[in-house]
């Protein structure tokens, strides 16, 4: 396999999503779930998220375990344009781990790297930043395992590409309605027959929530 292994974590409510209406979403989930979303961080080898999830949650994508990581994933953010801003959480911990700003060819991203970020550029697919080529250019610097944690755009495309080996899913016991954001975005799905199938290989409850885990089938 020329890429490395995904895990795709979600942390919705119990009919999938991620956010209220307004792009409320801390917390969803209760606090046992985030510490274990925590120690998946510590176990990966990078941490990706997508440019929309970078501007709404501003988050940091370090891992906060206890004891202490004993180092802190790539931090990697799929942005087509470069046109992130330089700003917020991610560029306000560079000194505890690097982070990567992925973008299409052709994009300008000399903001970026002058406020400290590494940035790469891959081909385009579907307009956007092709997810198995950026897959890729992480294999070549040594990457193995990616825990992917969104937003719903990035969640449907790896998956609709095949590239998602792992499900770990965090239920929490609320529900938001149609107006709420989505944990996986539109896969263009016009058949049962054409859906991605999982294994669910565990089940747990972590307080309030519900913690599944799934293979790809």
């Amino acid at each position: 396999m020329n890429r490395p292994y995904v895990t795709l974590k979600l942390a919705t409510s119990l009919d999938g999503r991620i956010a209220a209406a307004s792009g409320e979403s801390r917390w969803i989930t209760g606090a046992q779930s985030r510490a274990e979303v925590q120690l998946m961080r510590a176990a990966a080898d990078a941490v990706m998220i997508g440019a929309g999830t970078a501007r709404a949650d501003d988050p940091e994508l370090l891992a906060r375990t206890e004891p202490p990581a004993r180092r802190q994933p790539l931090r990697v953010v799929l942005n087509s344009r470069l046109d992130l801003p330089a700003t917020g959480r991610l560029f306000a911990t560079l000194d505890a781990a690097p982070l990567l700003v992925i973008g299409a060819e052709g994009a300008d991203g000399a903001a970026l790297e002058t406020a400290g970020a590494e940035v790469a550029r891959v081909k385009r697919k579907g307009g956007v930043v092709d997810a198995a080529a950026a897959l890729a250019l992480l294999m070549q610097r040594g990457v193995r395992r990616v825990l992917t944690e969104g937003g719903g755009q990035l969640a449907a495309s790896l998956i609709a590409a095949g590239l998602v080996d792992r499900l770990e899913w965090f239920r929490a016991p609320i529900t938001l309605g149609a107006e709420g954001r989505p944990g996986i975005g539109a896969l263009a799905i016009a058949q049962l027959s054409q859906a991605p199938a999982w294994r669910r290989v565990a089940v747990k409850p972590l307080g309030p929530d519900l913690w599944e885990s799934y293979e790809r089938a």
